[in-house]
């Protein structure tokens, strides 16, 4: 048997995992157009957008901490999952609003860092997945991912 330390240790690493990959799968594969398209844009177009992302989001984050018991015989309370997943839902829906991130990077002093490879007016730049945008995006989904694998396996 395991001491407490280290089977919270390994608990906490099988749970970062499982909501890495989930959260890798969710945000490139399961994420609809429309939805990547849209769920920074304003009213309620916009918001139902970042929401339909969100939810499948946390079906697909749930799925992977559900192989965890099944496949590794992993105990975890179903509390402290869905407190995981909701600190992991609501910081994913305030970051894919756009304007909360970007004032945020604004505010720290990353404002420059956050417009990297954004279109320029009035040119044809091609927009990339390497955007200093998408980097703080996907940055401050991993420090949740953190948090949240930390709220589950303590």
């Amino acid at each position: 048997m395991l001491p407490d330390t280290t089977a919270h240790v390994a608990t906490f690493t099988a749970v970062f995992v499982a909501l890495f990959v989930a959260h890798q799968l969710a945000d490139h594969w399961i994420q609809t157009q429309h939805q990547a398209d849209h769920k920074g844009d304003r009213g309620w177009v916009g918001r139902l957008a970042c929401a339909a992302h969100v939810a499948s989001y946390t079906v697909t984050s749930l799925l992977a901490l559900l192989a965890l018991p099944l496949f590794l015989g992993l105990a975890l309370s179903p509390g402290r999952v869905a407190a995981g997943l909701l600190i992991s839902a609501v910081t994913h829906y305030i970051a894919d609003r756009r304007t909360p991130l970007k004032r945020l990077a604004e505010a720290i002093g990353s404002g420059p860092l956050h417009a990297l490879g954004v279109p320029r007016e009035g040119r044809d730049d091609n927009p990339s997945l390497g955007t200093g945008s998408y980097a703080l995006d996907q940055s401050f989904h991993y420090l949740f991912l953190f948090v949240a694998a930390l709220v589950i396996a303590a």
